[in-house]
């Protein structure tokens, strides 16, 4: 009886354990015994969209040509930069009560081939005590004058500086220069070294006047290139970087840039430089004659005094210097001597009015056509008019006499 019941409490127990798990929903365990196994972290890739970029827009016309201009410049910078030198001049003057007073100027230059010359402008040379070229590279050499040619305000130096020595820069020939062609200008202005300017040719063929002589200079290049005191002697380059040019001159009265400035033609240094060095001076070809030049109100003056001057411009011959070019090849200067005012003028003489065909109205053309179209030993057809007749004689120009 009492087994009876326990198998009753325990069929009881059972029944509500099965109830139970039925509830809560579970199984009942198996007795299977299993080993946990890891179960890796899933890997999910996110697919980024790639962000187009903008579209470029392309540069208009008028932006591509500045860049490439730019481009231009800063090449020809540091092309020729470092062949451009900065020259300092020392001399000793006296003041009022005869005691030394250093004095010091500076300009420019550059290197001109490889044996050390150095191309500037005379007045940048001019009664030099010392001069000192200093290179790119803060190296600095004492500078012996090769030659100098005052009529053409050029002078050549020579340094030794061996392997340090810049290349030499290209010469370009001035005669193919245009009217608003781009330039650069590197120079010393004010002392600050190796300074680019940029600017365009303003006008060509112009006629300046050497600082020391006063004689002309023709073939002189006009710029807008801002010119200082110290870029005197420096290169005016075209965008090939090649010379033009040598900065000489400009026009103000602040003696700042105003821009108008001038250098001497890279084909009067081609012409004068190699005799510099070779010579140390420069041959000038000489007609042997002293003329007045003919104007409207000259020539009335003339007719008044008796001579038969059918022309208002030209050259009156005054003199030929006995044993000179004019003098061998026939030509006459005045015969008769008249006062105008305080001034005895020998009159009579012939009137030149062309050189090789060329008409000559002034002094000025004269020059510059005997020192750029001519060399010493050419021989000039010099047109004339004696007496109202016009005659032609053939001269052979020889070497100017030093003064």
């Amino acid at each position: 009886m009492r087994d009876r019941r326990v198998m009753r409490r325990s069929e009881l127990l059972l029944s509500l354990l099965a109830l139970f798990l039925v509830a809560a929903g579970c199984s009942l365990p198996s007795l299977v015994v299993t080993t946990p196994t890891a179960t890796p972290t899933p890997v999910v890739l996110t697919a980024t969209p790639t962000v187009a970029p903008p579209p470029v827009t392309p540069l208009p016309d008028e932006a591509k040509a500045a860049n490439e201009l730019e481009a231009q410049v800063i090449a020809v910078y540091e092309t020729v930069g470092p062949s451009v030198v900065n020259i300092t001049s020392r001399r000793i003057a006296y003041d009022m009560f005869m005691q030394p007073v250093p004095q010091e100027g500076s300009g420019s230059g550059f290197v001109y081939d490889a044996e050390g010359h150095i191309v500037t402008n005379y007045h940048v040379v001019e009664g030099a005590d010392e001069l000192i070229v200093a290179l790119a590279d803060g190296q600095e050499y004492e500078a012996q004058v090769v030659g100098t040619d005052p009529a053409n305000d050029l002078a050549v130096l020579r340094i030794a500086a061996g392997e340090r020595l810049p290349p030499p820069v290209a010469m370009a020939d001035s005669s193919k220069l245009r009217v608003g062609q781009f330039v650069v200008a590197i120079g010393n202005p004010f002392g600050l070294e190796r300074t680019l300017t940029t600017g365009v040719i303003s006008a060509l063929g112009r006629i300046i006047q050497s600082p020391e002589d006063n004689r002309f200079i023709g073939e002189a290049i006009q710029t807008d290139a801002a010119i200082n005191p110290g870029n005197s002697g420096g290169p005016l380059l075209d965008l090939q970087g090649r010379v033009i040019g040598v900065n000489s001159q400009i026009i103000s009265p602040s003696r700042a840039s105003a821009g108008i400035g001038f250098a001497v033609s890279s084909n009067s240094v081609r012409r004068v430089v190699p005799e510099l060095i070779a010579r140390g001076y420069y041959p000038h070809p000489w007609m042997g004659t002293y003329m007045l030049p003919i104007t409207p109100a000259t020539a009335e003056l003339l007719r008044e005094a008796k001579m038969d001057v059918p022309v208002t411009s030209g050259l009156l011959v005054l003199e030929v210097v006995k044993g000179g070019p004019a003098d061998k090849a026939g030509m006459r200067g005045g015969s008769r001597v008249v006062r105008f005012g305080n001034v005895r003028v020998p009159l009579d003489g012939d009137i030149i009015v062309a050189l090789n065909g060329r008409p000559i109205k002034n002094f000025q053309e004269f020059t510059v056509y005997l020192e750029n179209e001519t060399a010493v030993g050419d021989v000039v057809e010099v047109r004339v008019l004696r007496e109202g007749t016009e005659m032609a004689f053939q001269v052979r120009l020889e070497e100017r006499p030093s003064s």
